[in-house]
């Protein structure tokens, strides 16, 4: 019942992703889930008439975990999902099949060395005839025509048993056997794969021969010596093999190259992360941005789209099924059957939290295969075949249990595997819950930029409603157009391969209608689509009037300039050259990134200047007598607003430390003269002035900061009164100020405190020796801003 609402769930996915039912609906994988459905019925019915003292949970849980990978497989890449589906049907013909063989298994035990010699000889197999189904690649598999099969899987297998026949034999003889023998096939088994380059399942082999030989022998040396030989292994294998030491870094720090070596496992986090608590919804993710999402990542596919809640699922039938292959391996009836089914168990336990927690990010990737889950028909039946073992000797429950003098090993195995799972499912809740919010904001979660052909994203407009940014186009189809690209520095873009920058990115949740819509729409939405709810206008206070003339004042200068509304901290102009078209960024994205005069850089709130005589000038109007005492200057950079960064929505330069050359952004310099226009009040600077809500219609956003009394009037007027402009409203002041490493020229204008309107305050920043042209950019564009 779980699989067929989730296959139609799958069939129905594209209707919500599109909002709409007029749509190609997923049916392909209703063949692969009718084959599982008949194939689990045939061989549940054969267990109850052939085996109905075994085991009753290994079975449904391996059915469960193999038609779940099925569907997933069929969600990502449904060719491969047929290609699944036949796997399935053979595996499970083969274990029809098997179901007919002696509980006893004595021919196993019987024809160890034969068994485990063919298996050596098809891995050795590879290294002449050896080919890759993609083409490319270590040559691990042999076949052709479409079917391949890969030898190292069954070797695990053969392994186990030789080990467990070999164990079960000589351990009556005496405490802890030759080990020569063994020593020799382990080493064989290890050379092949290092050869292959397959060190993944090479530590399962390491592993398993440690496990099966602390279990025969019950000495805990062996598992510190084991710890050691891996340990030393790794050492040596960092530094012998590029893929190790690729792998080990990407580890420790995956976020140095993440979109190089460390791709994989990033986007796996991004997918985890994206999931959530309760996931994106079968078929509404988007975990086909992980390589290889059918096989080694299979589990952050399940991770984004079932969620933390679906992942603790498929831990706690992973935990069930080890827990009682340890049970059949207390209760078998003599020591090779024991061993066996610990050995099998430790194989599918250890294998399962190998490759998850390499996708979590707990342990270094490795590229093996989750048991009955990834893709892969090698895996497949092998998984099959470790489970009816475990069905034969689970069937014998007339037997006494064999003796066994010493359960702790078995009970430290199965310590061993809880605690993996254990440690797996938290690290994967502290993706998915705890850093998930943060890892959804970065730039490479392709995942945001999908949503947002799907969402209609909110608008900014200008004061008067005028459009800025908006979305063009029907779902599936949406995309982003910037009307005014000359604001692009202030305003930013949203890009698939570029992220966010300026209003967009600082905007982001109320844009993206995570932010301001009730919260039970937004929980709403991610149950239904799997997406957040439409996306809410956003008013700004620009003047897209005010905004064209300025720029156009500023043309081809490189600067910025900023115009403020003294009274109530609105930003009418925000102006940074030299500029960019947020609409050509697939074509001129990387020469942007790579040019020398920085049109990316938002000037007029990020862009750091010397204040020269203009800080002088300003620390005048304070009253001060100390201004050039150091005590003097820091209280009087405290209260300008120098000594911090200015509280707006927007990306903002940080605030120069104490004992560093002093220097401001355009913004922080328009703020503190703004005082001198508003009765010696620095305003609270506001850019986004109100949000439209479903609900509530526009509702307000307040400042994030506070005004602050700065100067007091009498200075005021005695400041300004020498600077008033003839003939005009206001006062005017410019300097060029030439530092150690560039020369600006400075421009600040604002009306008096006597004006009995508006109060206006610009300041114009030039990156050249030039403050007459910064007056006339200032004075012209302040008579335009105080035109009735």
């Amino acid at each position: 019942m779980i699989l067929f609402l989730y296959a139609v769930t799958l069939t129905i996915s594209p209707a919500a992703s599109e909002h709409s039912w007029d749509v190609d609906y997923r049916w392909s994988h209703w063949a692969g889930y009718l084959i599982w459905l008949a194939t689990v019925c045939l061989i549940q019915a054969r267990i109850r008439r052939v085996l109905p003292e075994s085991d009753p949970y290994l079975f449904p849980i391996a059915a469960l975990l193999t038609g779940w990978g099925l569907l997933t497989i069929y969600r990502l890449l449904p060719g491969y999902g047929l290609r699944q589906t036949l796997w399935l049907a053979f595996s499970g013909t083969l274990l029809l099949l098997g179901l007919r063989l002696n509980p006893s298994l004595y021919f196993l035990r019987r024809y160890k060395y034969l068994w485990l010699t063919g298996g050596l000889i098809l891995t050795t197999l590879t290294l002449i005839l050896g080919t890759n189904p993609t083409g490319a690649g270590p040559r691990m598999w042999l076949g052709c025509c479409g079917v391949y099969f890969q030898p190292s899987e069954p070797l695990k297998l053969l392994l186990v048993i030789y080990l467990a026949a070999y164990f079960s034999e000589l351990i009556q003889i005496r405490p802890l056997p030759p080990l020569a023998p063994t020593l020799v096939v382990i080493g064989s088994t290890l050379l092949l794969m290092l050869v292959q380059r397959d060190l993944g399942t090479a530590s399962i082999f390491f592993f398993l021969y440690a496990v099966m030989l602390y279990l025969a022998s019950g000495r805990k040396r062996i598992l510190l010596i084991s710890l050691v030989g891996l340990a030393l292994a790794g050492l040596a294998g960092y530094y012998l093999f590029d893929v190790v030491r690729l792998r080990v870094d990407a580890w420790l720090n995956p976020w140095l190259d993440p979109s190089g070596r460390s791709y994989q496992i990033v986007q796996s986090l991004l997918a985890i992360a994206s999931g959530g608590i309760g996931g994106r919804g079968p078929g509404l993710g988007s975990p086909g941005l992980v390589p290889v999402a059918i096989s080694d990542f299979i589990f952050s596919a399940i991770a984004e789209e079932t969620g933390l809640a679906g992942t603790l699922g498929l831990f706690a039938l992973l935990g069930i099924f080890a827990a009682r292959g340890l049970t059949i391996a207390l209760h078998a009836p003599d020591r090779f059957r024991r061993l066996l089914a610990a050995g099998l168990t430790a194989y599918i336990g250890a294998q399962s939290i190998l490759i998850i927690g390499g996708t979590i990010r707990l342990l270094p990737l490795t590229g093996v295969t989750l048991p009955f889950v990834s893709y892969g028909g090698s895996s497949l039946l092998t998984s099959f075949i470790a489970m009816l073992l475990l069905l034969l000797i689970s069937s014998q429950a007339e037997e006494e249990p064999a003796p066994l003098h010493q359960p702790q090993p078995y009970m430290i195995l199965g310590g061993f595997l809880l605690a993996g799972f254990t440690a797996a499912a938290l690290v994967n809740g502290w993706w998915a819950v705890v850093r998930g919010p943060d890892l959804l904001t970065r730039t490479d979660n392709a995942r945001r930029t999908i949503a947002d052909r799907y969402v209609l994203r909110g608008a900014l407009l200008d004061c008067n409603n005028s459009p800025i940014n908006i979305s063009e186009g029907e779902s599936g189809d949406y995309e982003r157009v910037y009307k005014y690209p000359d604001l692009a520095p202030v305003t930013g873009y949203t890009h698939p391969f570029y992220g966010q920058a300026g209003l967009e990115a600082s905007l982001d949740p109320y844009l993206r209608g995570t932010q301001g819509n009730p919260a039970s729409m937004v929980w709403w939405n991610h149950l239904l689509y799997g997406q957040p709810p439409p996306g809410l206008d956003v008013r700004l206070s620009i003047d897209l009037d005010l905004q064209t003339l300025a720029d156009s004042l500023l043309g081809e200068h490189t600067g910025a300039i900023v115009l403020i509304n003294a009274g109530s901290g609105e930003i009418l102009v925000m102006a940074s050259h030299p500029t960019y078209d947020p609409n050509q960024l697939d074509e001129t994205g990387a020469e942007l990134l790579q040019d020398p005069q920085s049109p990316l850089l938002n000037r007029a709130a990020q862009g750091l200047y010397p204040p020269g005589e203009m800080w002088t000038f300003l620390a005048n109007a304070t009253g001060r007598t100390d201004k050039f005492t150091q005590t003097g200057q820091s209280e009087i950079n405290l209260e300008l607003g120098f000594s911090e960064a200015p509280q707006v929505r927007l990306q903002v330069a940080p605030a120069v430390e104490e004992g560093q050359e002093l220097k401001v952004s355009p913004l922080q310099m328009v703020v503190a003269a703004a005082a001198l226009s508003h009765e010696g009040t620095r305003p609270a600077p506001r850019l986004a002035l109100a949000v439209d809500t479903p609900s509530q219609g526009w509702v307000i956003l307040p400042p994030l900061g506070t005004s602050k009394k700065i100067f007091i009037l009498t200075d005021v007027e005695s400041v300004t009164q020498v600077l008033q402009v003839s003939e005009k409203s206001y006062w005017l002041t410019s300097r060029t100020i030439t530092g150690d490493e560039q020369v600006v020229s400075w421009a600040l204008a604002g009306t008096p405190i006597t004006w009995g309107s508006t109060p206006l305050t610009v300041v114009v920043l030039l990156e050249e020796e030039n403050h007459a042209l910064a007056e006339y950019v200032a004075g012209t564009l302040l008579d335009a801003a105080l035109e009735p």
